[in-house]
């Protein structure tokens, strides 16, 4: 579905990514984990458009999208659920849901998505009148991914999901990323918690200081000594 070929990206003097490849077949869950400053989030940012590459590629189903506008990439079914959940503090938790849908016009489609949304939070359901900024730190990420998955992505891509969550809200957190793959839905996670990232991913890869140095299955990562030293805490 998405490829990713030789990808460069600088911030001024600094070579985030250095010639990156990278594809995530269609219906898998796919895993990017690495330390912090290893260029995750400028991964995930580059490809929806919000940072310019310096070089390289990014292709949706065979077609480029880098140098495309966000809005124009994210109507063509990539969506990303950014780092910081960063919800509307202000607006309801139904006005934060339906705004995610603003590309839109099929409103019977949008109404249909929002009742799926309100099954696979239930939570959203009991606040949805509430202030998005009055939730809970796991409330507002199941928001969060649920604004994403009202503009009905092909691809999903999420930025530390897990992050200064509670244990189980991050349990629950990957089982709903199971059941949005499950239901069709391509995922690309970014994740600083690599054991339980690579427990539902199909494939992972391992960034470091701009480069990926290791990729292949998730059950197989989660076995290299490498990454259970590296990523995992465990010594050897």
């Amino acid at each position: 579905m998405l490829k990713i070929q030789s990808l460069s990206v600088h911030y001024g003097g600094i070579h985030a990514l250095q010639g990156i490849d990278l594809s995530v077949p269609e219906g898998k869950i796919v895993t990017l984990i690495g330390a912090n400053g290893a260029g995750k989030s400028t991964t995930l940012r580059s490809i929806v458009g919000l940072v310019k590459p310096t070089s390289g590629k990014v292709l949706l189903r065979e077609t480029l999208i880098s140098g495309r506008a966000t809005q124009e990439i994210v109507q063509m079914g990539v969506v990303l659920v950014p780092e910081g959940r960063r919800i509307f503090p202000n607006l309801t938790v139904e006005e934060n849901l339906l705004l995610g849908a603003y590309a839109r016009s099929d409103k019977e489609g949008v109404l249909a998505d929002l009742a799926h949304v309100y099954d696979l939070f239930p939570r959203l359901k009991e606040r949805r009148a509430q202030k998005g900024g009055t939730l809970s730190g796991g409330e507002q990420q199941m928001l969060a991914v649920g604004r994403g998955l009202m503009s009905r992505p092909k691809l999903l891509m999420m930025d530390e999901p897990s992050l200064g969550l509670a244990p189980l809200v991050v349990k629950m957190i990957f089982e709903i990323i199971k059941q949005i793959n499950a239901e069709g839905t391509t995922v690309l996670l970014v994740e600083q918690n690599a054991k339980a990232a690579l427990e539902v991913a199909d494939y992972g890869y391992v960034l470091e200081t701009g480069r990926i140095t290791l990729h292949g299955k998730g059950r197989d990562l989660l076995l290299d000594d490498r990454v259970r030293k590296a990523y995992l805490g465990e010594v050897q």
